[in-house]
């Protein structure tokens, strides 16, 4: 069995050497693949220095999904783990935790780890990263969605594995998405009869400190992406029972925390994504440059007609 490890750079001169040198030391056999968006600083020189196979792309050529295609198919693994530039690996058992499961059962066709907050994680910050990623792992199939609903298919590519074979059956990661790659791709591998699972034990440091504007774009994105492949949630069903259970937990975590003074900020907080991704909903009813303005990801509106 054969392992490659994808990485898409921009500027990750302050965080890829520490990354390259902890995957090289847990997985000296395994290939490096890194595609970098035009990067500025030394990003290259520093993939190069550590053997990867590095391939350079004008940065408006940035996407989603297709740079992460590109990687896979320009990869020889026969399992393809996915990282962003900026996680730490936790611990010297990451990589072999992560695709253990893969082992365990054939139909398995990708997993995902499990993402601890930085310790200067804000609140917020935090109680996301502990709801999002329980300590105990699981499996999901195509059945499991009338038990979790959207949250079958919730997975992040931030630390991941696919196999290459059941990646590619499902045509790699669909081009022109403004995110959600990942959960487009776990969306058609339930739906092609595989399975997915979570690996609580293998774990990545991996947080942001969203500003409030921050949130809305990203959550104004959420809605679009919903909105351009809403065949997700007509077959998975819809957000608004896991945003509930999410909003219920997090005033509970800032009680239990005696973080009281944050309850204002919470309730702007979450009128402000409620906001943000009903407006992405219906990112068609409203003027291209504005909508830009709204999002995360500038560069998917430029080349929308």
């Amino acid at each position: 069995m054969k392992y490659s490890v994808c990485i898409p750079t921009y500027n990750a001169g302050p965080y890829l050497s520490r990354l390259l040198r902890s995957i090289q030391e847990q997985a000296p056999d395994f290939e490096i693949v890194v595609i970098d968006s035009s990067s500025v600083d030394n990003t290259v020189d520093i993939a190069k220095s550590y053997g990867a196979r590095t391939i350079v792309i004008q940065k408006n050529n940035f996407d989603h999904g297709g740079t992460r295609a590109l990687a896979a198919q320009e990869s020889h693994g026969d399992i393809l783990i996915f990282m962003t530039q900026d996680i730490v690996l936790a611990d010297r058992h990451a990589l072999d935790n992560l695709i253990k499961p893969f082992d365990t059962d054939k139909k398995i066709a990708a997993v995902f780890g499990r993402q601890l907050p930085h310790a200067d994680a804000s609140p917020f910050s935090a109680h996301l990263r502990l709801f999002n990623y329980p300590e105990t792992s699981y499996v999901r199939c195509l059945e499991d969605r009338s038990t979790y609903a959207i949250k079958t298919v919730f997975f992040s590519n931030s630390f991941s594995a696919y196999r290459r074979t059941s990646l590619e059956e499902i045509g790699w990661f669909k081009k022109d998405l403004i995110f959600g790659e990942d959960t487009h791709a776990i969306a058609s591998l339930l739906c092609a009869g595989y399975k997915a699972a979570y690996a609580a034990d293998a774990m990545v440091y991996h947080s942001h400190n969203y500003t409030i504007l921050q949130e809305f774009k990203r959550y104004f994105d959420i809605g679009v992406f919903h909105k351009t492949e809403n065949w997700i949630l007509k077959e998975f069903g819809k957000t608004t029972r896991e945003g509930n259970k999410y909003i219920e937990s997090e005033a509970l975590y800032l009680m239990e925390h005696k973080k009281y003074r944050f309850i204002p900020l919470f309730i702007l907080r979450n009128a402000l994504k409620y906001l943000g991704y009903h407006l992405g909903l219906t990112y068609h009813n409203i003027p291209k440059t504005l909508a830009s303005r709204m999002s995360m990801n500038n560069n998917w509106w430029v080349h929308r007609h």
